[in-house]
């Protein structure tokens, strides 16, 4: 590997995996808590995955496994579905369950097996027509051939990488907290539950319609830009091709609404996060193009600053407007089928002081940062992971 430890300069051995693993083919254990493979935290038992649950009822023929074993989805291996069981159970006959034939690190391993070079070899010897189909049973994965170091070795570059994972994981915690704090936050100051100035000054707040205090954007592209804008729930208004590495547009934009820094386009789309799409403004260029699928509209700031109206649109206040100009059944279909006119007609209540509306556009702005913050210390976590694997197992 291009990464060691001082100290460590004994040669790495080469072996087959199977030099390492034999397959574990115990089954009849039915009573046996019932495990799963996740992709991204490996062995759970199955109880704790929110998700529906596919089981057989007659498990008599689940196989076995053993705390220590590494077991893997056959038909996604080559995507990295695998892990070290940290408990004993069973699971699906569709999973393939190795054990250990000779002392080994179970930590090297869990991270080795999810090391780039060798998921391309797991995709290699995987059969199958289509990548739908790819299956790796033992015969195909006990023949591929691995370098490993001596178990002392194993066992230091396990804990450092477990550091790291519970450092990881810690941070991950602590962005998923801030984010639900987030959403609680938001609807406590726009449902009026907490009000950020002084008693003495407090002013009620207006019911505007859209349309009092947004102007809609019809402005066609013509070849001004030739940046393709989609809505990220993270990053907002942002380049296609630094979102899905690709272009969705068309090659011809010219037809596009042209959309200018500070303006907003909402996306119909509906989806998890957002059942009532997304409101975004554009803030990472000074120009974009976004489909006319897309309504687009600026805020006229003298009745209510747009950087207010950023936030409140990051809270759901909004979505009671919109659930009323729906059409009947139409968030089944993933696009929702909101009339233009009927959106600006939707109403909002929303303070008519300036210095109300600064001072929650300044506090939300605040937490933002925050959130902000703990996200790149997570995303800057995630890339030295990536280059310690690249550098440990090639």
């Amino acid at each position: 590997p291009k990464l060691r430890f001082p100290g460590f300069d004994e040669p790495y051995k080469q072996c087959r995996i199977g030099d390492i693993y034999a397959e574990r083919s115990q089954r009849g254990a039915s009573d046996m808590e019932l495990l799963s493979v996740t992709m991204n935290d490996g062995v759970m038992p199955r109880s704790e995955i929110e998700s529906k649950d596919n089981s057989s009822e007659d498990k008599s023929n689940y196989k076995v496994v053993l705390t220590g074993d590494m077991v893997y989805n056959s038909m996604r291996m080559w995507q990295g579905a695998n892990g070290i069981s940290p408990c004993d159970g069973i699971v699906s006959p569709a999973y393939t369950v190795l054990m250990p034939k000779v002392p080994i690190s179970n930590g090297y391993f869990a991270a080795f097996f999810k090391s780039p070079n060798l998921i391309n070899e797991f995709r290699r010897n995987s059969q199958g027509m289509t990548s739908d189909t790819w299956n790796l049973k033992y015969p195909q994965i006990e023949t591929i051939k691995v370098c490993i170091p001596a178990l002392s070795e194993q066992k230091r570059v396990s804990d450092m990488l477990g550091t790291l994972e519970r450092r990881i994981a810690k941070q991950a915690q602590l962005v998923d907290n801030l984010k639900k704090y987030k959403r609680g936050v938001f609807e406590t100051v726009f449902s009026q539950k907490v009000r950020l100035i002084p008693r003495n000054k407090r002013k009620d707040w207006q019911k505007y319609k859209l349309s009092d205090f947004a102007t809609r954007v019809t402005r066609k592209n013509g070849g001004q830009s030739d940046i393709p804008l989609t809505i990220s729930a993270q990053y907002g208004l942002i380049d296609q091709r630094d979102f899905f590495s690709k272009t969705v547009a068309s090659a011809d934009m010219s037809g596009y609404y042209l959309l200018r820094s500070g303006e907003y386009a909402y996306n119909r789309s509906t989806s998890n996060d957002y059942p009532f799409g997304s409101i975004k403004r554009l803030e990472l260029y000074p120009m974009g193009a976004v489909s006319t699928l897309y309504l687009c509209f600026r805020v006229k700031d003298d009745i209510v600053l747009s950087d207010l109206a950023k936030w409140y649109f990051e809270s759901s206040q909004w979505h009671r407007g919109v659930n009323e100009i729906c059409a009947e059944g139409a968030r089944n279909h993933g696009l929702l089928n909101v009339p233009t006119d009927g959106f600006f007609n939707t109403v909002h209540t929303l303070p008519s002081d300036p210095e109300e509306q600064l001072a929650i556009a300044s506090y939300l702005s605040l937490f933002q940062a925050r959130l902000d913050s703990a996200q790149a210390v997570l995303e800057k976590l995630l890339r030295i992971r990536s280059g310690l694997m690249q550098r440990l197992f090639t």
